[in-house]
């Protein structure tokens, strides 16, 4: 059972990884719309690195922010979050990897497998936490200015890779509890290293004392004695 918990927990948090590295370059975080406007041709797109529009022909037109100092404090925040998401759970799933039961590694016994399996599942924790922190901080941005009437700039609405995103930094969470909750339930001492212990038969010596008294009392009579 906590083999399954943990094999369980490590697709989980694979599959939070791989959906969070699809998410940071998705182009759809959010996406405008002509509530309260003058309806347009245009359709505005952005993520966290570039802006597109698409005009009524279908054609897209993408342009990089030109200079990170001139984004807004969300913008750069949200970078920083998502990149370290990736990069604490790519390191989660390596050692998840070595602390999977079903993969021998060396001569890792149990206990430091359990171990190994606890860091991952906490870095695992750590990386859905930043990716829902991302995810929400630009949500509720979006949502500030949207119901904003003093916005006079484009509104926009909530694209398709927000939801992706809080579905990754929850299946990473997830599978971050599984993991940790392998180090509670391992066991204390391999089984296996316990039968491979060698049984060493119990000898009795006997004390140098009680030979030599013998060998004095056979001295104090003759060889003639046993004739």
């Amino acid at each position: 059972m906590v083999m399954a918990v943990e094999i369980f927990g490590f697709f989980l948090a694979a599959l939070g990884l791989l959906m969070l590295g699809v998410t940071l370059p998705n182009s759809y975080w959010r996406v405008s719309t002509v509530h309260g406007n003058v309806i347009t041709t245009n359709t505005v797109y952005e993520n966290l690195w570039h802006s597109c529009a698409t005009d009524s022909l279908g054609v897209s037109n993408c342009w990089e922010f030109p200079s990170m100092l001139a984004l807004s404090g969300y913008v750069q925040g949200c970078r920083a979050l998502m990149i370290t998401a990736i990069l604490l759970g790519f390191l989660g799933l390596v050692l998840s990897m070595a602390g999977l039961r079903c993969i021998k590694v060396g001569n890792l016994e149990v206990t430091t497998k359990a171990k190994l399996a606890a860091i991952a599942g906490t870095l695992h924790l750590l990386a859905g936490t930043c990716g829902m922190v991302a995810i929400s901080w630009y949500a509720v941005t979006i949502t500030q200015d949207f119901f904003n009437p003093l916005h006079a700039g484009t509104k926009y609405e909530l694209g398709p890779a927000l939801y992706l995103g809080w579905s990754a930094s929850l299946l990473s969470i997830v599978g971050g509890i599984c993991l940790c909750s392998n180090c509670c339930c391992a066991p204390k001492e391999d089984p296996s290293a316990r039968a491979q212990l060698s049984y060493k038969t119990s000898t009795v010596v006997m004390p140098s004392s009680d030979l030599q008294e013998g060998d004095n009392s056979l001295g104090q009579y003759g060889k003639n004695v046993y004739v």
